[in-house]
């Protein structure tokens, strides 16, 4: 199966929380999942729980792009 890429976009809030969501998902299916964010400063709640995962979901955050 070939991989997928999902991208949200636009001002306000969830955009974090619905791609940790779709992640969480795949990952519970036993998918691997990267989620890559740019331009967010600081480090979320979302961030702080996948952290807590066994590997597999990988979060990396681009800084300066």
């Amino acid at each position: 199966m070939q991989g997928l890429v999902h991208i949200y976009t636009g001002n306000g809030k969830g955009k974090t929380t619905a791609a940790i969501g779709l992640g969480l998902r795949a990952w519970g299916r036993g998918k691997k999942v990267l989620m890559v964010q740019f331009l967010k400063g600081m480090e979320s709640g979302e961030h702080l729980a996948v952290k807590k995962l066994d590997r597999g979901f990988t979060i990396n955050i681009g800084r300066n792009l």
